[in-house]
């Protein structure tokens, strides 16, 4: 009792540097809540990024090159060529598009194709998920189905192509692959009885702006498909337009190096590991598995992104923790030369106090309990400084842009469709082009209970080391020499 008695009247009668202590303390410890908050909050918004990409609960994705094509023209090439001396009326060209072997004059030419991946079996998917470290496997299909109406005596003009993006999708694994991170807006999501059908759930962003109503159809590779739902996803994602049951993707969809069907294939496997710490160890038995493969984990994926989610992360990551740390060091240190002052002044009264009987033992603790419920009451200070900073970052952060490889929605190479009379239009056939992806994320700091524990643990050990100088200088007091003092 004597002890929180002499603390209270000791620190109420030192009120100014027992202020300035702990104000110096909270600016430190403030900084750095600030500093993690804004730190979690740029990792939250890549992890947005990377959970669009992925989908939920996939750890690593697994793809392959593509094979050269075999030695014959280019498939998905549109040449212009006249046919059997004309067959128009005016016995000049047609346009004429050859994909896959076969040649087409007139209609509509709907073709699906994967991008620039190669192809895996789904018996090689099962033995992904067969490994030991994996929890679950589930193979997709990223496909772009691209249509070119071609002329004709009525209409003339050749009409540019158009294209939007198809998943195949799992539907016996909904946790996997890109679909998991969408939310059903309207309508109902894929069942086990959907495997065969031709239905399909459509990007609400997609349905609006292309006028697909719930329940209409929507045509994939020249088949009708029934939209028995619309999804959205997250504001960070670059999602596919449609998703189909993977099963019916593969049987609509052909390779278009060689034209042959994807039946029984995929281009991408999606894993979730056992545990986030088995990843690395996942990947390392998938790379031994398929040896050709492409194993790529979150990690990776965060390592190409670009923009400034990327610039962000570097900045908080590396400037941002040395400035708190230096800011740190700098209180505590101040904390700790004060409280050397504070008991300079003190002689006397510790002189006094051993000569009464005092051990040098009981005047450090005391001289510790006045610092580390100094350095408590800083603690306290930085974590409302912290919740501030961290509320004026989400008040004036702007939102972040992350750019990540991908296979866009876009056409291959330009090719040339010659029309009647010679006129030439570009054409683009062929499966999406490698390219960029820029997302708008938002940047959203948040203090999180760890941050709060290590602001305690930091004023706790910001006291003890500005006490123990302290108690030191006090401890090397001569009785003798504090009572000369006095007189």
């Amino acid at each position: 009792m004597f002890f929180l008695t002499y603390l209270r009247r000791e620190l109420r009668r030192r009120m100014r540097q027992a202020a300035f202590i702990a104000i110096g303390l909270a600016i430190g410890i403030g900084l750095v809540i600030t500093v993690i908050g804004a730190s979690s909050g740029v990792k939250a918004a890549q992890a947005k990024v990377l959970r669009a990409l992925y989908g939920i609960g996939t750890d690593v994705t697994v793809t392959t090159k593509p094979k050269p094509p075999p030695g014959q023209p280019t498939t998905g090439q549109a040449v212009g060529t006249p046919l059997g001396g004309g067959g128009g009326s005016s016995g000049g060209p047609r346009a004429e598009i050859c994909l896959n072997g076969k040649c087409y004059t007139s209609g509509t030419v709907d073709t699906l194709v994967p991008g620039n991946t190669g192809a895996l079996s789904q018996s090689e998917v099962a033995q992904i998920a067969r490994l030991h470290d994996v929890s679950a496997a589930a193979g997709g299909l990223v496909l772009t189905d691209n249509r070119v109406t071609l002329p004709s005596a009525s209409n003339p003009n050749i009409a540019p192509p158009t294209s939007f993006t198809v998943d195949g999708t799992d539907i016996t694994a909904p946790s996997l692959g890109p679909l998991s991170n969408a939310r059903l807006t309207s309508g109902r999501a894929f069942t086990a009885a959907d495997e065969n059908s031709d239905v399909a759930l459509v990007d609400a962003s997609y349905a609006a702006s292309h006028d697909i109503k719930l329940g209409s159809t929507t045509t994939v590779a020249g088949t009708k498909f029934r939209v028995i739902g619309l999804v959205s996803q997250p504001q960070a994602s670059s999602p596919p337009n449609v998703y189909i049951p993977l099963a019916r993707a593969q049987a609509l969809a052909s390779d278009p190096g060689t034209g042959k069907s994807l039946k029984g294939m995929v281009d991408t496997a999606y894993v979730a590991a056992g545990s986030a710490s088995d990843i690395a160890t996942v990947q390392s038995e998938i790379q031994h598995l398929l040896p050709q493969a492409t194993v790529t984990s979150s990690a990776d994926l965060a390592s190409e992104i670009t923009g400034s989610a990327a610039s962000a992360a570097k900045l908080a990551g590396a400037l941002g923790t040395w400035l708190a740390v230096l800011v740190l060091i700098a209180a505590f240190a101040v904390a700790s030369l004060l409280t050397m002052a504070a008991v300079a002044r003190r002689v006397p009264e510790f002189g006094t106090l051993k000569a009464l009987g005092w051990r040098s033992s009981r005047i450090v603790t005391q001289v510790l309990g006045e610092s580390v419920t100094t350095g408590i009451v800083g603690g306290l200070a930085g974590v409302g400084l912290g919740f501030a900073g961290v509320a004026i970052i989400d008040k004036i952060a702007p939102n972040l842009s992350a750019t990540v490889p991908s296979a866009s929605g876009a056409f291959g190479t330009p090719q040339t469709v010659t029309g009647p009379g010679g006129a030439a239009s570009g054409a683009l056939i062929g499966g999406p082009a490698a390219g960029h992806t820029t997302i708008a994320v938002p940047m959203s700091a948040s203090v999180t209970i760890g941050a709060v524990a290590l602001a305690v643990v930091l004023a706790i050990a910001g006291g003890l080391l500005a006490g123990s100088f302290g108690g030191w200088r006090a401890a090397r007091l001569r009785p003798a020499a504090a009572l000369a003092r006095v007189g």
